[in-house]
Parts: C-alpha cells; structure tokens; sequence
C-alpha cells in the first residue's frame, strides 16, 4: 500500500486492512459518508467469506458475494453497485493489485424511473407542519434545492442578503455552486443568527462555542476558530457540551 507520502519506519506497525482502506480515503479527499460506506462493504465482504484476506479470493467470491447481496438480500442496483465499487476500490486502490476479472465482473443495471416531485401546494403543506429551525431549513431545502447535507454545513458567510444568494461550498464532488436564497426566509436568518449570536458568547463563557473548520484550518494563523464570526455554522447543535461544531451533532437539530 503506498496511500500515504514515504516509506513506513520499520518500527511502526503495518495498520490493519480496513485501517488502510480509511487511510486511502482521506488521502483522496472522499466524502466521509463514502468512506464509511467502502469500510461497510468491506467488512461485510469479508465476514461473508468467514474473515479470509481478500488476496486468498478473486472472482469467484467477489461474484458470490454480489450475488447473494441481490438474491437473498434483495438489495437495490444502485446498493449492489456500490458494494462493487467498495471491493474494486479495495483490490486497486488499497492492495494495488489489478486483476484481469477486475473488468469482467458485471454492475447490477438500473432500472429508469421518473422522479416523484412536490407539487408547490403539497411543499407549502409540509413545511406548514415544521416550526422554528426545522421550518427555516426546509424552506432552504425545497427553497434553494440544498441536499441535507449541504444545509447542514452552511455558515455565515455563505449567505449574501443584499443579492438573496447562497454559496454552497465543497459540495458534491468538492464543488461549489451559487444558489437563491428564498426571500421569504431572508428576515427568519437573520433573527435566527441574532440567537445564535447569543447563544455563542454563552459558549465562550462557558469555555466552548468553537466551529469546525476544515482541512486543518484551526491550526493556521491569525485568528483561532471562535474569533471568526463568519464561519459560525448556521445551524447551532443541541448539544453544548462540545466545543466543536460538526456535521454529525448537528444532525439532531
């Protein structure tokens, strides 16, 4: 595995196989939920083959796998599929093995359908069922076309009032994009940001409040993470007892 920069001390330990798959990841910058989902698959694909190492297997077991994933699991293609990418990300990526029946084993095939969509009096219906913050992000996500994700990880800075635009930053594919800000939400931002002002200094004086910031951020000059008012989270966690802000706390919003 040459995933990370350099050769490996002698003196440090080989990681373990799925510690390599993660190592691989991040190296490549994947998506977190890509990398847990490759891990999953994985260790699945192992213990279907009573925990032999993936260099004692090949076709035939990556094949029963696959299949019985689709007949006794009856998983979807898009799931069948992506257990398929975890196991060729695995033999190329991890153990840099390229075998010839890498290319002949066969993706599930998707079948079309047409999409199912709100139509503007069944949106208006649902959102008349939320309230406070609930409310203000799903009129960013049917507003604004934001996935959940997305919504999740927006901050301060990504907003511009005077032009009702959003930036959405390091989306799919490590993208960013411009989108609308609905103008009926604008006024609702700005007197949620005034709580979550609030809220904040109420953090610091308690010893927390600080975000989380990306890519080693944190650790770079000048100004330390809860100095920075623009790369408040939007959305503030429940949890308080944390001095990071991330993802997966503020999922329970």
């Amino acid at each position: 595995m040459t995933c990370s920069n350099g050769a490996t001390p002698p003196d440090v330990p080989k990681p373990k196989l799925l510690d390599q798959v993660r190592i691989c990841c991040r190296v490549r910058h994947m998506a977190l939920k890509t990398e847990h989902a490759y891990v999953g698959w994985i260790r699945r694909f192992i213990l279907f083959h009573g925990k032999r190492h993936p260099l004692e297997m090949g076709k035939k077991e990556v094949t029963e796998f696959l299949t019985h994933l689709a007949v006794a699991g009856q998983v979807a293609a898009s799931t069948q599929n992506q257990a398929l990418s975890a196991l060729l990300f695995l033999y190329r990526k991890v153990l840099e093995r390229e075998f010839g029946w890498l290319d002949n084993v066969g993706r599930a095939k998707k079948p079309k359908r047409l999409p199912v969509v709100f139509s503007p009096e069944e949106a208006i219906a649902v959102l008349g069922q939320l309230q406070g913050v609930r409310w203000l992000m799903g009129v960013l996500l049917y507003g604004a076309g934001l996935r959940l994700a997305e919504c999740l990880r927006l901050r301060v800075k990504d907003l511009d009032f005077e032009r009702l635009q959003i930036t959405v930053r390091d989306a799919k594919g490590e993208k960013d994009r411009v989108t609308l800000l609905p103008a009926m939400a604008a006024d609702a931002i700005k007197e949620h940001l005034v709580r979550v002002r609030q809220q904040h200094e109420r953090a610091l004086r308690e010893g927390y409040g600080g975000v989380e910031l990306p890519y080693a951020l944190h650790r770079k000059p000048p100004t330390p993470s809860n100095q920075q008012p623009s790369a408040w989270p939007l959305f503030q966690p429940c949890n308080p007892a944390s001095d990071l802000v991330g993802l997966e706390k503020c999922t329970n919003v």
